[in-house]
């Protein structure tokens, strides 16, 4: 089975059901089957700050905060903590070329450096994934 990584905008399409999209539903089902998946370390703050976001703008409930990153907790993702290494060199180059955020370009740099398939309904980091020859999850 291929390796994913799983960035902040994907995992947010099966957390909150008004940003629902179909690879955000296949992440999912992939992960549950046993993918092995990769997220960089800074993904748990990412997705616990969007979820705090949308509980501020009376999208979910604190509850539903809660019960989503217990949720997380418990799938079976491998944080990366060799992101940080890689910060200052092959980050920051993609996040250069591609005009990304370095936050964004953590996802690539460990996508490349994994050979997994980027699950993200990012734009322009999708453009530049395909760009560097990676595959998205379809």
């Amino acid at each position: 089975m291929n390796a994913l990584v799983l960035d902040a905008s994907a995992t947010l399409g099966f957390l909150l059901h008004d940003e629902q999209t179909l690879p955000s539903v296949k992440a999912l089902a992939a992960i549950e089957q046993g993918a092995p998946t990769h997220v960089p370390t800074h993904w748990w703050l990412e997705i616990a700050n969007a979820l705090l976001m949308a509980e501020r703008r009376h999208r979910i409930s604190q509850s539903a905060v809660t019960d989503s990153l217990q949720a997380l907790q418990n799938l079976p993702v491998i944080t990366d903590n060799e992101t940080a290494q890689h910060s200052g060199g092959q980050t920051l180059s993609l996040a250069r070329q591609y005009k990304l955020a370095c936050y964004d370009a953590a996802y690539l740099e460990l996508a490349i450096r994994r050979k997994a398939r980027l699950v993200t309904t990012d734009r322009a980091l999708a453009k530049a994934a395909t760009d560097v020859g990676l595959r998205l999850l379809d």
